[in-house]
């Protein structure tokens, strides 16, 4: 990923965190699971030893989830199944495992504290919300944007500068290969999705019409330009020889317009304080980099031996850079 542009990691914490969660069956010296804290400091690591950034910014969903999307959809997100450790080994009792994954999360955040990186949470406000505002900054404008997600809502982000990295997926995505690959442009992929919906925040699509028939049927979604529902609309009213997707899509307008309000992330809407918030957290955070309290935290919480020189190692560059370009 080499480029003379410096570079943005922007983490969808939340996603990054519940597949270390779930995942890594890592043990404290004390015997309780801390995979979830030490799973995720060893996916950053990684990270910051491949892509290399400038700056890190850590984008946590906040208390309540996206209220905005609730008021649109009760049933946003609703039903979704609960998480399923991935080991044999299960030591603690449900209410026990939900406080330790609390901690963790919680403690999580404290080591974050410590490194120079930016933390955002707002509440009543989603991860995607932010990380789709941090994208758009004009501050951060002519910056190689790096998103980190298992999430396909990133795919609509996608443009000349900002590439999703799905880790489970161990995908890099940039604009060009979601067009190869789905025949839809980033600009138009939350327009498809409305239509097509999404199980995982149990939003109904149009019966009949997934991804590969709105490719298919839907050529004009692969240009560099924003499709409307209303230019989606007269198409199929138009064609000629209509097909059982033209007829759904005229019978389900009402979905994809509910569908594209709670999935759009091109215009992320949240307050101007909220905005002035996000912006003050990644333009004027002071960066430093506690690595005496981190190796405290490490030893109470019973990490056992690992090496983190690489992650050591990019915290105090990024420190470094810092203090150069303030002097």
């Amino acid at each position: 990923m080499a480029s003379n542009k410096p570079r943005i990691l922007i983490i969808d914490a939340l996603n990054m965190y519940f597949r270390a969660y779930i995942v890594d069956p890592s043990l404290s010296t004390n015997g309780q699971p801390i995979g979830g804290t030490k799973g995720f400091l060893k996916i950053l690591q990684k990270l910051v030893r491949d892509i290399k950034p400038d700056q890190v910014v850590i984008a946590w969903d906040g208390a309540g989830g996206s209220q905005r999307r609730k008021s649109v959809d009760k049933n946003y997100k609703e039903g979704r199944k609960p998480i399923r450790l991935n080991r044999e080994i299960r030591n603690l009792s449900e209410n026990e495992e939900l406080e330790n994954k609390v901690w963790q999360q919680t403690r999580l955040v404290e080591y974050l504290n410590c490194m120079p990186v930016c933390q955002v949470m707002l509440p009543a406000i989603e991860a995607d919300d932010v990380i789709a505002y941090v994208v758009g900054m004009s501050s951060l404008r002519g910056w190689q944007k790096v998103i980190v997600s298992s999430d396909k809502d990133f795919y609509q982000l996608c443009d000349d500068e900002t590439v999703l990295h799905r880790p489970i997926q161990k995908a890099t995505l940039n604009k060009h290969r979601i067009i190869e690959e789905h025949g839809i442009h980033p600009l138009n992929f939350a327009l498809a999705r409305a239509v097509a919906g999404d199980k995982s925040d149990n939003l109904k699509g149009v019966g009949g019409v997934g991804l590969a028939t709105m490719s298919k049927r839907f050529p004009f979604l692969a240009e560099e330009r924003s499709c409307t529902i209303d230019e989606l609309i007269d198409y199929c009213e138009e064609c000629e020889n209509k097909l059982k997707a033209h007829h759904n899509i005229l019978g389900g307008r009402d979905i994809i317009e509910k569908n594209y309000k709670l999935m759009q992330l091109y215009t992320p809407s949240f307050s101007p304080q909220s905005k002035k918030i996000i912006r003050h957290t990644v333009e004027e955070a002071t960066l430093e980099f506690n690595k005496t309290e981190v190796l405290k935290m490490m030893n109470t919480d019973g990490f056992g031996a690992f090496d983190w020189t690489s992650l050591f190692q990019t915290m105090r560059r990024i420190v470094a850079e810092e203090a150069a370009n303030g002097a």
